[in-house]
């Protein structure tokens, strides 16, 4: 079921965890085991007992979040959740499934974060309009993914201004740059690039 499915804005953050758990298949035992982790796994065990209502949509998605990663589950589909939270609580959450996939759960990942999706998978697909366009080990699909990337951006021509309206500044070129220096429009998590911004100035500026 969807993360959050079940939640009820009334209820306290600690009720909507054994309602959660309920709906998803969880006897009333099996989630008091779990009920401090996922409270501390979540992050808001200072607000555990506010109405739900209370929270923020990404609080909301912490505290959903962790009831799922505690059902111990033989499947597990994680479409994009990590698009919310701090990195801290991102990177938890791969700890947390990077767990549940050496117990031996099965997990489907779907992720446009590419160090995510090479933390946690080692055979990856990759889907365009619903095809599947490559499916192979991760490192090679992920580079596919960058080439295709590359070959879509659009460029501006040196020296054609992007701004078309007279203007006191005109920028005329923008490039990235990798650490070696390379002109480059693809770069990794983590990897350093410097923008150069070239640019034309028409009249004398103060500031």
């Amino acid at each position: 079921l969807e993360v959050g499915t079940g939640f009820h804005p009334e209820l306290s953050g600690r009720d909507n965890i054994f309602l959660s758990g309920t709906i998803l298949g969880l006897r009333y035992a099996e989630v008091k085991k779990h009920v401090d982790e996922i409270i501390d796994f979540s992050g808001v065990e200072k607000f555990i007992d506010t109405p739900v209502k209370r929270y923020s949509s990404g609080m909301q998605v912490k505290l959903a979040f962790a009831v799922a990663l505690y059902l111990e589950p033989e499947i597990l589909i994680v479409d994009e959740v990590l698009a919310v939270g701090d990195a801290t609580f991102q990177s938890r959450c791969l700890d947390r499934v990077t767990e549940l996939k050496r117990a031996g759960t099965t997990i489907v990942f779907i992720s446009h974060n590419l160090h995510a999706v090479g933390r946690l998978c080692e055979r990856t697909l990759l889907l365009r309009r619903g095809e599947i366009v490559s499916d192979g080990p991760t490192d090679g699909v992920i580079a596919e993914y960058e080439r295709s990337l590359s070959s879509l951006t659009p460029s501006t021509p040196h020296g054609d201004p992007i701004i078309k309206q007279p203007q006191a500044v005109e920028i005329v070129s923008l490039g990235f740059y990798d650490s070696q220096n390379r002109k480059t429009t693809s770069f990794k998590t983590g990897e350093s690039l410097w923008a150069v911004v070239e640019y034309r100035v028409n009249e004398p500026l103060e500031n």
